[in-house]
């Protein structure tokens, strides 16, 4: 009787017995993790939520509309043999515009000029840009006017920038083949070779996006606690060693940060070429995808070809901003 009624107290009370006599009480599971992405949904979408529908709804729509739904479209548009002027047939969809676009040697050259555009104008503007925001950072006389001359160039427009160069790059009177002669050089064609354009519009680039790194690394360096500089000079640390072990390997995060904004401008490049080469057909050496899209779209009217070309250019978009946003996402940033 009493093991009987000590069976019913346990199973009421939710006890356990102990090896020594004594009792345990039962803890409750912790919940699963169904339960926690329910508690996380109603976390985020509460009555703020709901209270904040007016303000962003709105515009959420007309950019799936204009934006997102555009992409829709020219991804249909590019599985057809659309020429433009008449309506797109949608019945007979396929992959031959993109078949055409992998076989075809100017995208594949204009294919390969955006990924060493986009390579070398990025990890250069980068080191450039960190070299300047360790100079800054030195509290040097007149900070905030050297900070300011370096990120002035940020403000101007690509075709502006285009410009510029262009009458730098002359090869009779610009200002760059003047230096060049001073010191025995000569003249060079740079927008006329297409075994340098494409290294003169990486330079011209990185003279605009510098600005724009040195204020993302300055950033940077400003958050990093003064005792990690202490310690290792206290340690016996050069300067140079200092920066390159200690201080740089803190500054991931304005890397990342500062890479995909410069890798996106990078894509967006065409309006600095079209400016700078002057016209939809620029050196062999410097075409790209966008200069390429356009050419075949508005040059050629062939338009579901300019568009396979484009979605080929947003893929490449996408597989820059993707990692970066499931990166943000996972630092509990999104």
């Amino acid at each position: 009787m009493r093991d009987i009624l000590r069976t019913v107290r346990r199973r009421l009370t939710h006890d356990d017995p102990s090896t020594d006599g004594g009792t345990i009480t039962e803890q409750r599971p912790s919940p699963g993790a169904t339960q926690r992405v329910r508690d996380r949904l109603g976390d985020r979408f509460g009555s703020d939520f709901v209270e904040s529908l007016p303000f962003w709804l709105p515009t959420f729509l007309l950019m799936g509309l204009f934006v997102y739904g555009a992409i829709i479209w020219n991804l249909l548009i590019s599985l057809t043999d659309y020429q433009g002027f008449v309506q797109p047939d949608y019945t007979n969809l396929d992959l031959e515009m993109y078949a055409q676009a992998f076989t075809d040697s100017s995208v594949v050259s204009a294919s390969v000029n955006t990924f060493l555009l986009l390579i070398a104008f990025t990890l250069a503007t980068l080191a450039v840009g960190l070299g300047l925001a360790i100079l800054v950072d030195r509290h040097i006389r007149f900070e905030n006017t050297f900070r300011t001359i370096y990120l002035l160039p940020m403000s101007l427009s690509f075709v502006v920038t285009a410009q510029f160069w262009l009458w730098m790059y002359n090869f009779n009177n610009g200002v760059v083949n003047i230096l060049l002669g001073v010191v025995g050089l000569g003249p060079v064609d740079w927008l006329g070779n297409q075994s340098v354009v494409l290294w003169a519009v990486v330079f011209a680039l990185m003279w605009q996006f510098s600005g724009y790194a040195m204020v993302v690394y300055l950033a940077g360096l400003r958050a990093i606690p003064t005792e990690h500089y202490e310690a290792a000079k206290v340690d016996g640390a050069s300067t140079l060693k200092m920066y390159w072990r200690v201080i740089v390997p803190q500054l991931k995060g304005s890397t990342i940060s500062a890479s995909v904004v410069l890798m996106v401008f990078a894509l967006k490049a065409f309006d600095f070429l079209y400016s700078l080469v002057s016209g939809y057909r620029p050196p062999a050496g410097s075409d790209i995808l966008a200069t390429k899209m356009v050419r075949e779209a508005y040059s050629n009217l062939n338009w579901a070809y300019g568009s396979a070309i484009a979605i080929m250019l947003f893929a490449m978009a996408l597989s820059i901003i993707g990692p970066y946003l499931v990166y943000q996402f996972r630092r509990g940033n999104l």
